[in-house]
């Protein structure tokens, strides 16, 4: 697998921490802010995973993420999704939909990284 990290998250702070984090881990880092044009941006730049917010503005998290699921290119590509909406029915929401992690606001590095390279397989 590759070690290309697609995150989708519309808080500018989130956005510098974890692309700083994962990029000094050796991971190229695509960023997209927009709930509605996610599906595009995947399509367009295929990444090896994805990091994925759950309130985006357009269209949710568990939308793309439903999406993803429902489509045979991404069907299985690994998503991981982050969120300050840590209960529990969030959380089976996710895994009915597909998740493959699931990781609550706020996060230490450490946990982005442990996450990011179990989902890579790294």
């Amino acid at each position: 697998m590759g070690r290309r990290v697609l995150l989708i998250e519309d808080e500018p702070n989130i956005i510098e921490a974890i692309s700083f984090i994962l990029s000094r881990d050796g991971w190229t880092v695509h960023t997209h802010t927009d709930g509605v044009t996610a599906m595009d941006k995947i399509a367009r730049t295929p990444p090896d995973l994805i990091i994925l917010d759950v309130m985006l503005p357009g269209r949710s998290g568990y939308d793309i993420l439903r999406d993803l699921r429902a489509n045979p290119a991404t069907a299985d590509l690994p998503v991981m999704m982050l969120t300050a909406r840590g209960q529990t029915k969030d959380r089976e929401l996710a895994e009915r939909l597909g998740v493959t992690r699931f990781m609550t606001k706020p996060f230490s590095n450490a946990e982005v990284i442990e996450n990011v390279r179990a989902l890579a397989g790294a």
